[in-house]
């Protein structure tokens, strides 16, 4: 039996790895910034420990015996940032991933998987050209992501340096987003919440009210499902290579096809949301990513479709498996 020691096992990405790899037989250690949660994860028999990353005093707390991988989804992210705490990536992302590496070091954890972000390529966005995983990281210099960038770089090249110095494998997975079911279906931009946009969009789909697609609609946007992402984090696991960066994606969908597909799946039959175009407003941005490389190192092959995740969130909200980890929607709605 294999052993994962999994970081940031509390968040969206974190808590689903914990339960795919309990699922395939694998020793599950959870780590999570969270004092506390809520017995979520004793349910399936898994230990939990609290852990400030930032605080390298905190590992003392952490078994340290015939650990296979570290899986490190921990540390602030723009997404959940109210207001602006450049400082927060400091502590977390690059203090934290060094810590975390040197207490492999010390106890000889030969394999990490780590979460870069998409943002380190944005230089390249706005093109139908897949973009390759070894593109050159590049950190945007303003923006509400610049210095989580910049740290997720800084945090790269040390886990790089852990590799040439210590062998440590590492498996650098470049996210697009992730799709996947929360309670919580907001987001911050720029520090203000907001709703996540394809959650407005089932809401309204939902209520059979009009939904007009902005700009051209043949946009392309990167789309990787849960299930997908959960498929590569396995196959990382399982790999004999030492690893490298790759790119986290399936090939992506136009905007047509995710307004209609989630009218097909979230709209009553008996009052289906009308669709318009408005072509002459603002297009958004497009992008998707090379996954060559992820299917010819890794084996990976994508699954789903944006109309399979569709169908996979409406079923995953219908068995809300993570209720007392997260809560409910009802615990997000603003009153």
């Amino acid at each position: 039996m294999k052993t994962i020691l999994i970081f940031g096992a509390t968040g969206t990405l974190g808590a689903y790895i914990s339960l795919h790899f309990h699922k395939l037989g694998y020793r599950v250690l959870a780590v999570g910034h969270r004092k506390s949660d809520n017995g979520f994860f004793a349910d399936y028999n898994i230990p939990y420990y609290s852990v400030d990353i930032s605080e390298k005093s905190d590992f003392k707390n952490l078994p340290t015996e015939n650990i296979d991988i570290v899986a490190h989804f921990a540390g602030a992210l723009p997404a959940s940032m109210k207001g602006y705490n450049g400082e927060l990536y400091i502590d977390t992302v690059i203090k934290g991933t060094y810590n975390v590496l040197e207490f492999m070091r010390e106890n000889n954890i030969p394999k990490i998987i780590f979460p870069q972000s998409l943002f380190d390529v944005s230089y390249l966005f706005g093109s139908r050209t897949p973009i390759p995983a070894d593109a050159e990281m590049k950190a945007p210099l303003d923006g509400d992501h610049a210095m989580y960038v910049i740290a997720k770089i800084a945090a790269v090249q040390i886990i790089e340096h852990y590799y040439k110095t210590h062998g440590i494998k590492r498996f650098i997975l470049r996210l697009s987003r992730v799709y996947a079911y929360h309670p919580n279906p907001y987001t911050f931009t720029d520090g203000e919440k907001v709703m996540v946009s394809d959650r407005l969009l089932m809401q309204k789909a939902e209520k059979g009210e009009p939904i007009s697609i902005w700009g051209d609609a043949n946009r392309l946007l990167e789309t990787c499902c849960m299930e997908d992402f959960l498929q590569i984090v396995e196959k990382c696991a399982e790999s004999p290579l030492d690893g490298g960066l790759y790119n986290i994606g399936s090939g992506g969908s136009t905007l047509d096809e995710r307004i209609h597909a989630i009218v097909d799946i979230f709209s009553n039959p008996q009052n289906k949301s009308e669709i318009s175009y408005e072509p002459e407003k603002r297009s958004a941005m497009q992008f998707t990513l090379d996954i060559t490389k992820t299917k010819s190192e890794l084996g990976y092959k994508p699954q789903y479709s944006w109309k399979d995740y569709c169908k996979w969130f409406k079923k995953e909200r219908e068995l809300q498996r993570f209720a007392k980890l997260w809560g409910t929607e009802d615990d997000y709605i603003e009153r």
